[in-house]
């Protein structure tokens, strides 16, 4: 099995490739922007580019690793009014969010279909699935991966490959951090709207993923899994 995760440098995506590392999940590649940080996972192989600049790189590694998995974990994000964000921004947040996603699952789909069988998994926000104020730009983008994960898992049903999108809510990582700086809410007044009273640990994401890869989760496509401490539920 070939596994390729986005983003693996830091945050959700090196938890992710860690944990399939330490399962012996297969050959597991990553991508990223820092090169060190990749180099430091031990992976099969990595490839170095950034999303937005030059994915051309990765469309290659793709076809060349015949990847059995993708796993969309990379994402930026801004918090800012619509009317305040630059142009450059926007188009950098549908870029790495859902553009550049899009292309590489295209670039995947060729091989997962001549094998009959293959797993694609986006990790979206529980932003996507509710709107976030201040963070239109990404909710939309994220909403646009969920929209994308029911289409293709339609698409792709018959060649037994499954897609499904994860939907984190505040996660213990530097993104969650800095996503609580740019905010104008402290983290106590962020817990205090999350019904369990904590942020999702990055291995209980990783978790939701081995299983998703497994055959035991072969009947769930095209599905948008919340995983966000009862935060998409109420308050």
């Amino acid at each position: 099995m070939n596994i390729l995760i986005t983003g693996a440098s830091k945050g959700i995506g090196r938890v992710i490739a860690l944990e399939l590392i330490a399962a012996e999940y297969g050959n597991i590649f990553v991508t990223g922007r820092n090169e060190q940080q990749l180099q430091s996972l031990s992976a099969t192989s990595y490839c170095t580019c950034d999303l937005n600049k030059d994915p051309e790189k990765l469309f290659e590694f793709i076809e060349k690793n015949n990847i059995d998995v993708l796993i969309n974990n990379a994402g930026e994000y801004i918090y800012s009014p619509l009317d305040k964000m630059k142009e450059e921004d926007i188009k950098r947040i549908f870029t790495t969010n859902l553009l550049t996603p899009c292309s590489l699952i295209a670039k995947a789909i060729p091989h997962m279909k001549s094998k009959k069988w293959g797993r694609i998994i986006n990790i979206g926000s529980i932003s996507g699935v509710m709107g976030e104020a201040n963070a239109s730009i990404y909710s939309a983008s994220k909403a646009g991966l969920i929209g994308l994960s029911k289409a293709l898992a339609l698409e792709l049903a018959e060649y037994n490959i499954t897609v499904n999108t994860i939907n984190p809510g505040w996660v213990e990582t530097d993104l969650g951090t800095n996503s609580i700086e740019e905010s104008d809410f402290s983290k106590e007044e962020i817990l205090d709207c999350i019904p369990q009273k904590r942020f999702v640990e990055p291995k209980e994401i990783a978790g939701l993923v081995k299983y998703l890869i497994s055959d035991a989760a072969k009947g769930i496509t095209g599905q948008g899994i919340n995983i966000c401490a009862g935060l998409s539920v109420g308050i």
